[in-house]
């Protein structure tokens, strides 16, 4: 099966502060910066109903806004309680001034 990358949006849209929701073959993606690098993960916290892209991000992790448990968006992995359950993340590149994700996400 081949990769399909994903046209999302502008590299200049997302900031390094808030995290930006986009579709990508029917699933919700957050997309974050961090020193300059482009990550993207699930947008749906894995312990309730909480987008993610509506949380708090502190260096590598998000934090859901309903219930504090953070992930780090590097590799998905729950980092504390209430959340036990790894989220998926997605290969990101850059291409110019655009942003694409892979559709099949990586874990």
């Amino acid at each position: 099966m081949s990769e399909q990358w994903v046209d999302v949006c502008a590299a200049d849209s997302i900031s390094e502060e808030i995290p930006l929701a986009v579709a990508v073959a029917g699933q919700e993606i957050a997309l974050y910066r961090v020193d300059g690098h482009v990550y993207a993960t699930d947008n749906l916290c894995s312990h309730g109903n909480a987008r993610l892209c509506d949380g708090y991000l502190e260096g590598h992790e998000i934090e859901c806004p309903l219930h504090q448990g953070r992930f780090d968006i590097r590799d998905g992995r729950a980092m504390c309680a209430p959340v036990t359950a790894d989220i998926r993340i997605y290969p990101v590149r850059t291409e110019g001034d655009r942003v694409l994700v892979q559709a099949t996400p990586a874990t």
